[in-house]
């Protein structure tokens, strides 16, 4: 709510009157009459419990100060000049402001020109806000970035939208002429998950600027904690296990494990980069988790696959555990069949290493190996029409190869489990598609289906 006066007596006066007749919220009253900002800006500014104990702000300021807040200092004084009103001058005056405000936000200069180029050399999509105000956003741009266009906190509370009328995906593209309309809370963050340039949340660099400041702000034992828990689970969706935390820290250059974890957190490091590494890393300290044993499976055979460290054996990978680039991986010497390849946690392996471990030798992938791999994953959901079909299209459009599919529903809970065997060239390519397997309507979880 906004209260406009004549004279500065009066703006005090009406916040006496405000605070006499509602319960004023502690924490958020600003004076900036007295202090003004340093761009000029002055009001003040209150926070009260209204009726059905709403929280309703309050904005005082007089009809100068109003118009100064509106049109900019600039323009307030050149019409005191009396200078007729002027729409083009007010578009530059609104676009050299908003280029400021983004070189605030943006730290380092660098990343201030990469992302002004980004949002201003390409096409444009204009969109209307339920007032009927056009919005001026990338071409691409998702509701997230609406929110964020119009105010940081619109986008860090926001959490679902309607575009005509419509709920939407908050990862849906917005047109031109579309009305759009925020749902947010009172109190929230941004998803991590937005900042995922698989997932398609975000397409301006103003609101990425605005998630990654909200999460650097966090305080280190909060990203640790977040960026521990982002990993952990990222890496228990690809199925990957045994992995020495120490030697990664070390290979991005952190002090231990907890700055690695925070980096994370901040999303100074992202997931993508940490998949990559994994998938390049050489010879990984085996740590073998007890399992129980099962019986040797059948070796895939068919083209060699690209394994150092073993001469000029033949070597197969193993179908029992189903190893791709980035796992890390053993071989057994079989009988007569060449080096068979099993994930390090693979059960089989325990058995080998109690009563064959002059068997087991060291291998590890060749760089950049661009043989496929099959891969078993798991797709748990509530059952719908289209479910399989939805699923099947991110994979094949990701360019996969679908070797098999088995599903079954529950007809009892309407719980149903794909199973499903794609052929991919690496763990960072399993990561993509299980991510956007994982926004799917209905999905609940989507990882990889490992041995045991």
């Amino acid at each position: 709510m906004r209260v406009l006066v004549d004279e500065i007596t009066q703006c005090y006066a009406v916040l006496g009157i405000v605070h006499s007749q509602w319960p004023y919220v502690r924490g958020e009253f600003d004076d900036y009459i007295a202090t003004p900002k340093e761009n000029g800006y002055r009001s003040l500014h209150t926070a009260v419990i209204g009726p059905e104990g709403k929280t309703v702000e309050v904005q005082i300021r007089t009809h100068d100060m109003n118009e100064g807040a509106e049109l900019g200092v600039a323009s307030h004084w050149r019409y005191k000049e009396g200078a007729r009103y002027d729409p083009n001058f007010e578009r530059k005056v609104a676009w050299l402001r908003q280029v400021l405000e983004w070189k605030e936000e943006v730290a380092d200069a660098g990343d201030f020109v990469d992302q002004f180029k980004a949002d201003v050399l390409q096409d444009r999509v204009y969109v209307l806000t339920p007032a009927g105000k056009i919005i001026d956003l990338p071409l691409g741009s998702t509701p997230i970035d609406f929110a964020y266009h119009i105010h940081s906190e619109i986008g860090h509370c926001c959490r679902g939208a309607e575009v005509n009328g419509h709920i939407v995906p908050l990862n849906y593209q917005l047109q031109n002429g579309e009305q759009v309309r925020i749902l947010s809370v009172k109190h929230g963050g941004p998803s991590r998950d937005w900042l995922n340039p698989h997932l398609g949340y975000v397409r301006s660099s103003r609101a990425r600027s605005h998630i990654q400041r909200w999460f650097k702000q966090l305080n280190y034992s909060q990203n640790v904690g977040e960026g521990r828990e982002t990993l952990e689970k990222e890496l228990s969706r690809l199925g990957l296990a045994d992995i020495n935390l120490e030697r990664l820290a070390q290979q991005f250059k952190h002090r231990n494990v907890d700055d690695f974890m925070a980096a994370i957190g901040r999303n100074d490091l992202k997931l993508s980069q940490v998949v990559n590494a994994l998938q390049e890393r050489e010879r990984p300290e085996p740590v073998l988790r007890r399992a129980a044993p099962e019986a040797p499976a059948a070796i895939e055979y068919g083209t060699d696959i690209n394994v150092q460290g073993v001469g000029d054996l033949l070597t197969k990978i193993a179908n029992c555990c189903k190893p791709v680039p980035g796992d890390a991986v053993i071989g057994y010497i079989t009988h007569g069949q060449g080096v068979s390849i099993h994930r390090q946690d693979c059960p089989n392996v325990l058995r080998f290493k109690e009563h064959h471990v002059d068997r087991l030798i060291e291998v590890d992938w060749v760089a950049k190996a661009k043989n496929t791999y099959s891969v078993d994953i798991l797709v748990e959901a509530f059952d719908r029409t289209g479910l399989l079909r939805d699923v099947v299209s991110v994979v094949t459009n990701e360019g996969i190869n679908l070797v098999a599919a088995n599903t079954y529903t529950n007809p009892k809970t309407n719980h149903a489990r794909l199973l499903l065997t794609l052929e991919i060239i690496s763990i960072s390519q399993l990561s993509r598609v299980l991510a956007k397997i994982g926004q799917l309507p209905n999905v609940m979880e989507a990882r990889r289906r490992t041995a045991g």
